[in-house]
């Protein structure tokens, strides 16, 4: 009987150890393999080397529209095709905490270019515009239109208020 016990307890060790369930706690954006306007997925380390060893379904928001993706030996592909260029907020979360990536898409020719945007130039520019207003009094009109530029460029691209919000908040919980 104490052999039978201790096989079961050895077995129920066992078991635990291999059903180690990988984190995805960093990821790459590129063009999809098959260049249909679509972005892939790659789970990556702390280096921004691929790793492999991810596959099954990891759920993730794509400006603000959440999806499971399937992944398979570390890449999954969005379902949803780019028209034209865009803004693209990727967030992951995990027992770790939140991933994101800002991206702005650049679409030319059926080729997509995705290109990393630090979310910190989303508070820097505005507050450099403030403040030149505040220091300038003459260049208030001319700081306001600007403004209103940045907003409409970032809105008609695919960054609305709330994903612009979203993006800065996460970016201020990393800081501190």
């Amino acid at each position: 009987m104490k052999t039978l016990l201790s096989c079961l307890i050895l077995l129920l060790f066992t078991g635990n150890a291999y059903s180690q369930k990988a984190e995805i706690n960093n990821f790459l954006v590129k063009e999809g393999l098959l260049k249909n306007s679509k972005l892939a997925i790659i789970a990556a380390d702390s280096l921004d080397q691929p790793l492999e060893r991810i596959n099954g379904l990891y759920t993730f928001t794509v400006s603000g529209f959440t999806q499971p993706l399937k992944f398979n030996e570390g890449v999954a592909v969005l379902p949803m095709q780019l028209e034209r260029s865009a803004f693209v907020y990727i967030k992951h979360e995990n027992e770790r905490g939140t991933h994101s990536k800002l991206l702005y898409v650049y679409k030319k020719d059926g080729n997509l270019n995705p290109i990393a945007i630090n979310s910190m130039w989303l508070i820097l520019i505005p507050l450099l515009l403030v403040f030149i207003a505040f220091a300038f009094r003459k260049l208030i009109i001319f700081v306001v239109i600007l403004l209103l530029v940045f907003m409409y460029f970032n809105h008609s691209n695919g960054l609305n208020l709330s994903t612009f919000f979203e993006t800065v908040f996460d970016t201020l919980k990393t800081l501190f």
